[in-house]
């Protein structure tokens, strides 16, 4: 993703300062970046280092590895931040990590391994979720480390789809959603799996009259993480993207603000580094 998302400043021009203003902005006294409450939360730290890395901004170093730091080897994490961890870590210098921390951090992945093969937030479950199994494969990609068993994570993945020709987040959804559709679509990509070419159909459906994707058919209105996970999975199945890109940019164009954020959908008033982050994706994938 953030290789793609280092494309992005083909398309914002001189504006690709002012998101950057913005991200650095996000960073508190104690060098994590905000959240919607203004407080420092890891994972909306890995999503404003990996934004200023796709603007090819200083990153600030010096003030977020004491941060980072102050998790330890992430013992007392939950599992998404974690995640969280090893991806803000792998961005630093090596020379700033601390030494060994790859192990204790995929340990603690591995132990919300579950049954089927997947991963869950939840280390007592019986089952994956995608998006568990999208952040375990990250952390692995993250510190430079091969997933174990990739077969059962696959296994896991194609369990989760649904009969309308998507994918769900848990067994327990009936119907499948954009977000989860395309980190099904990547993952199998990664993990040397097969997607199945109606997946672009699936996905080119959840698009809206007015440009970006919708998370669910039933869903009004789009929104950008829906249609920068979309374009990422639709890349990544060789779509032709030629058809929609005017009615994205479009899109994305209602979402921007002067103050170099993105907003997450039409109805949403906050700006964060999450959705900028999701904004910068998108504009990569159109400017290919």
């Amino acid at each position: 993703m953030l290789q793609v998302a280092r494309l992005s400043p083909k398309l914002l021009g001189e504006s690709a300062e002012l998101v950057a203003g913005f991200l650095t902005s996000q960073i508190n006294s104690d060098g994590g970046f905000r959240d919607r409450s203004r407080q420092s939360d890891l994972y909306y730290t890995a999503f404003g280092i990996g934004g200023l890395m796709a603007l090819q901004a200083e990153v600030p170093v010096d003030r977020i590895v004491p941060y980072l730091r102050s998790f330890g080897d992430g013992e007392d994490l939950d599992f998404v931040h974690a995640c969280c961890l090893a991806r803000c870590w792998a961005a630093m210098p090596s020379d700033a990590r601390p030494r060994g921390i790859e192990g204790p951090l995929l340990a603690h992945v591995e132990r919300h391994r579950t049954p089927d093969g997947g991963y869950n937030a939840d280390a007592a479950a019986d089952h994956g979720t995608l998006y568990g199994c999208f952040l375990a494969l990250g952390a692995y990609q993250d510190l430079g480390q091969g997933m174990p068993e990739p077969e059962r994570m696959l296994a896991c993945i194609e369990a989760l789809r649904t009969s309308d020709g998507g994918y769900a987040n848990g067994r327990d959804m009936p119907v499948g959603l954009t977000p989860p559709t395309a980190a099904a679509a990547t993952l199998l990509r990664h993990l040397g799996g097969r997607p199945d070419e109606r997946l672009k159909e699936w996905l080119l459906s959840r698009l809206h009259r007015d440009g970006g994707f919708c998370a669910a058919g039933e869903v009004p209105i789009p929104d950008l993480l829906s249609t920068a996970t979309a374009l990422h999975a639709l890349d990544s199945l060789h779509a032709e993207i030629d058809p929609i890109r005017d009615a994205c940019l479009d899109f994305i164009d209602t979402l921007w603000t002067n103050r170099g954020g993105f907003h997450g959908s039409w109805e949403d008033d906050v700006l964060d580094c999450e959705y900028t982050y999701y904004g910068l994706l998108a504009l990569g994938h159109l400017s290919l």
